[in-house]
């Protein structure tokens, strides 16, 4: 039996956001970027899910989201690029989304692909940061094991 995987999911992460009711009784996502990001969560989670995997445990999730810096929190001089001394060392910005939305979004992804139901999900830890370096993409970490 295998005890644990983590795979990468490469691009900015999106927020389960609020949903808005366009009538008949029908709700839409917020984010238009939400679907297409649930469905990357899927197939890397798909992709790198071992053989044996049993999706009836209660299971222990950990988070990682990477994000770029936009670019106002950098500043030029003498053609040389800095980080401005106001920038946020933490990514807390209202664009880039809550860690418990930003979470949600990837637990609800990861239903039927690495347990059941995310209720199965009893140990949580997620995290969230900037990315100082141009060469590393935005990106978001997963790691799921079995909570014994």
């Amino acid at each position: 039996m295998s005890l644990a995987y983590s795979f990468i999911v490469h691009g900015p992460a999106a927020p389960q956001g609020s949903k808005r009711h366009v009538g008949n009784g029908v709700m839409l996502e917020s984010s238009k970027r939400l679907r297409p990001w649930r469905q990357d969560v899927r197939f890397a989670a798909l992709e790198k899910r071992p053989p044996d995997w049993d999706m009836t445990k209660p299971m222990r999730i950990g988070l990682v989201f990477w994000f770029a810096r936009p670019a106002s929190h950098y500043g030029t001089k003498n053609g040389i690029t800095y980080l401005k001394a106001n920038a946020p060392v933490q990514p807390v910005s209202a664009r880039l989304g809550d860690i418990d939305k930003l979470s949600r979004a990837v637990l609800d992804a990861l239903t039927g692909v690495a347990y059941l139901d995310d209720r199965q999900v009893t140990w949580l830890e997620a995290s969230k940061f900037y990315i100082d370096d141009d060469r590393f993409p935005p990106c978001t970490i997963i790691a799921i094991a079995p909570y014994v």
